[in-house]
């Protein structure tokens, strides 16, 4: 697989992950596209992002912080817990694409205190998904989903929200079978 642009890079272009590498077969349905954004603190999140993009023939966006996030465990999780306890949206680089041409929006984030990370909220409330279904997957290290579905379907009330996909941190490059598997059973691949 080939390595994705920096970040910086990346924040400023949305990539066909199907055209960039011919390993790549999956393509949506006919008529139908898709999306993966997500926020990567450690990384783990961007490889499922990765993988997801692979087997649906999505383009892929990474939404990156104006502020990045502590790289120490414990100053992430502090600033982490704060911010999701006062509501907090921090300002993103990323620039929001118009989405009107897509079906399907696939979110990633890792679980923070059981719900999606704030730069991920503030992706979502930045955005129209009206009428869109939105796909939601995590990063865990035990917490699974949390009640970030849940979350996100109040972000997206007018958005059907599928099932999520948590993958355990530490299983993110072998995850490529269960990804195959949740989109088998939630109806996009």
């Amino acid at each position: 697989m080939k390595t994705l642009m920096k970040p910086l890079a990346l924040m400023m272009t949305l990539t066909t992950l199907a055209a960039a590498d011919e390993t790549f077969g999956a393509q949506p349905a006919a008529g139908k596209k898709a999306l993966v954004v997500y926020f990567s603190h450690s990384g783990n999140t961007r490889v499922v992002a990765e993988q997801i993009a692979r087997a649906a023939g999505a383009d892929i966006l990474e939404i990156v912080p104006e502020k990045s996030y502590p790289t120490a465990y414990n100053a992430v999780v502090d600033q982490a817990k704060k911010e999701i306890e006062a509501g907090y949206r921090p300002a993103i680089a990323t620039p929001i694409p118009d989405l009107a041409s897509y079906d399907t929006v696939f979110v990633g984030s890792p679980c923070w205190w059981y719900t999606i990370a704030p730069p991920v909220a503030t992706f979502l409330e930045g955005c129209d998904l009206r009428g869109k279904t939105v796909a939601p997957f995590m990063t865990h290290e035990g917490s699974r989903m949390g009640h970030s579905v849940d979350d996100i379907r109040k972000l997206c009330p007018a958005s059907t929200v599928t099932e999520g996909l948590p993958v355990r941190g530490g299983s993110v490059a072998g995850a490529a079978p269960e990804v195959e598997k949740w989109l088998t059973k939630i109806g996009l691949k």
